[in-house]
């Protein structure tokens, strides 16, 4: 038996252990961090009832719905407390461990999935948004299924029959199959056994039930269109992976059709016609959806609050990506040296097999590249939305371990960057401090009184405080106006208006009729620049107290 052989029989039960040890570390203080206002707002959202959620969506928010109808469903049932809005993207990240395995696995042998598995188990990024009640998780499930069912299909070569037949052919057999032979040896024949049975069991006995080998190209044609429509609905960004599979899988059957036969390529290109039906079954699957993002887009286009790129931010993205981080400028640098070399040695790893190489290549490199063109527009380019080119991007550093060779330095390797990954993720659990909204809403109603009013300098900002504050509220039954600013949300249906001079007089207009005002003030470079909130208050009322949180500041201004 050989080592390939020999790792093959107990992989099942160590990607079941990293696994486990995985999802231990992303429900690891699940709860004990602030929810942070993007967290907030996907709370919020599901507080709605579904044709209102579809609402403000299209209207105040930039992404697709699937997300927030999952988490409309998981709150319903478990509650919308830091820990449980925070489990669902936590079961998602666990999830996706499995997958890549499976996905190494197929495109390169146990050793590489194994690998695979360990980068993205101690993987700090994904940690982080596995611990964040926002649908970057998801999108990362969702892509790494996608993915799977098309290395599926990318090396079997029935792939070049057309979607359906195998059903087809399965549903054939099952229908035409004769019932059993009676048996002449005994006294009752098949009619009547099958009398003697319940009905369905003996509905079961008269059809002949195929292998489910027999159609699992089929079932990943279905599974890849699945799940990249699913893509499409969690994030609107992801319409770079179908651009990265489009442009590869044509790529690949141009480079076939001219290439000399009786080549073997790691990678068969599918039939064109059943990859063009794949396409049209993914955009009908998404196209509910069309309208609405095109009002998203426009709403994107006028104005967004992502700066242009810079080559500062590129650096950033990458090193966050790839999380070369360790205790010192020094070991930091060695450590991204080690990571170039492991990508290195990846393309050796696949020197005989490059098709995958450019399969994981264009992955990770048509995302990245195609946010830095359109933010030459206008700016999107942003790590989170990148999440799921690591998925590419680890498989590439497994195949770099595999290249070792020698077992006890693979498994030394990986030690070392396993171990460099996990000490970052025990960075982020001790210093790393999410806003503290909840500090912010327990000032104020330890404070509050009667005929207070309460302005915010956004909309956005009024709902983590309301998360928190709301507690309070039903508990010492706390009745308190509030108000967004320049315009409320409820009346405006804008969640980030900019504060200009011509809104001063409306601002001042709030004011009478309360002595005490109370300014919630956070996420103010984009809202109010100039700081005008804080000035006009000031103009006519005396601060009397402050207090700083994390993510803000809470003001209390009085008449003199």
């Amino acid at each position: 038996m050989d080592e390939e052989t020999e790792l093959e029989d107990y992989a099942p039960w160590l990607v079941f252990l990293i696994t486990a040890i995985g999802g231990f570390l992303r429900i690891l203080l699940l709860g004990n961090k602030g929810m942070w206002l993007d967290e907030t707002f996907s709370v919020w959202l599901t507080s709605h009832t579904v044709p209102d959620m579809l609402q403000w969506i299209v209207r105040i928010d930039q992404h697709p719905p699937l997300y927030y109808l999952l988490l409309y469903y998981w709150i319903a049932n478990y509650g919308d407390t830091p820990y449980y809005a925070r489990l669902f993207s936590a079961l998602f990240g666990t999830l996706t461990i499995p997958i890549i395995y499976l996905i190494g696995k197929r495109m390169s042998g146990v050793m590489v999935g194994l690998a695979a598995v360990v980068f993205l188990t101690f993987s700090p990024f994904h940690i982080y948004f596995a611990q964040e009640a926002r649908m970057y998780t998801l999108l990362t499930f969702n892509v790494a299924m996608a993915i799977y069912a098309l290395v599926r299909l990318l090396t079997d070569p029935r792939s070049i029959k057309p979607i359906g037949s195998q059903f087809r052919d399965y549903l054939y057999a099952w229908r035409t199959a004769a019932p059993p032979e009676p048996d002449i040896e005994r006294e009752f024949n098949y009619k009547d056994e099958f009398r003697s049975q319940s009905k369905w069991r003996a509905w079961i006995s008269r059809h002949r039930w195929l292998p489910i080998q027999s159609i699992e190209t089929d079932l990943a044609w279905v599974t890849f269109i699945v799940f990249s429509a699913a893509t499409l609905l969690t994030h609107n960004l992801a319409v770079f992976f179908p651009v990265a599979t489009n442009l590869f899988v044509l790529a690949l059957m141009f480079f076939q059709r001219w290439n000399k036969p009786g080549s073997h390529p790691a990678l068969l290109a599918p039939s064109f016609r059943s990859w063009v039906n794949a396409q049209i079954g993914t955009f009908l699957l998404w196209s509910p959806w069309l309208i609405p993002l095109l009002q998203q887009v426009g709403r994107v286009d006028q104005e967004f609050w992502l700066p242009k790129p810079t080559w500062e931010i590129v650096t950033e993205t990458l090193r966050v990506l790839v999380n070369p981080s360790a205790p010192g400028q020094s070991m930091q640098v060695m450590m991204m040296w080690t990571l170039c070399a492991m990508l290195c040695l990846g393309l050796v790893y696949y020197r005989k097999r490059f098709s995958i190489f450019l399969f994981l290549v264009a992955l990770f490199a048509v995302p990245f590249l195609g946010e830095l063109i359109v933010s030459l527009r206008r700016p999107i380019f942003l790590d989170r939305t990148l999440i799921w080119i690591t998925i590419p991007f680890f498989l590439l550093l497994a195949a770099g371990i595999a290249q070792l060779r020698f077992r006890l330095l693979m498994v030394l390797m990986l030690g070392i960057l396993g171990t460099n990954y996990l000490f970052s993720a025990g960075d982020y659990y001790r210093f790393l401090q999410k806003e503290d909204w909840n500090t912010a809403a327990g000032y104020v109603a330890n404070f509050v009184e009667e005929d207070d009013l309460i302005l915010f300098n956004s909309n956005f900002v009024e709902i983590p405080f309301n998360y928190y504050f709301r507690a309070y509220e039903k508990k010492y039954l706390i009745e308190v106006e509030k108000h967004g600013l320049p315009l409320d949300l409820i009346e405006s249906g804008i969640l980030e208006p900019r504060m200009t001079t011509d809104d001063i007089p409306g601002v001042l207009s709030l004011l009478s009729g309360h002595d005490r005002v109370w300014l919630v003030y956070s996420h103010d470079l984009y809202t109010d620049p100039m700081e005008l909130i804080p000035q006009t208050l000031a103009s006519k009322m005396t601060l009397i107290r402050t207090r700083e949180f994390s993510g803000g500041l809470v003001q209390l201004y009085e008449v003199p």
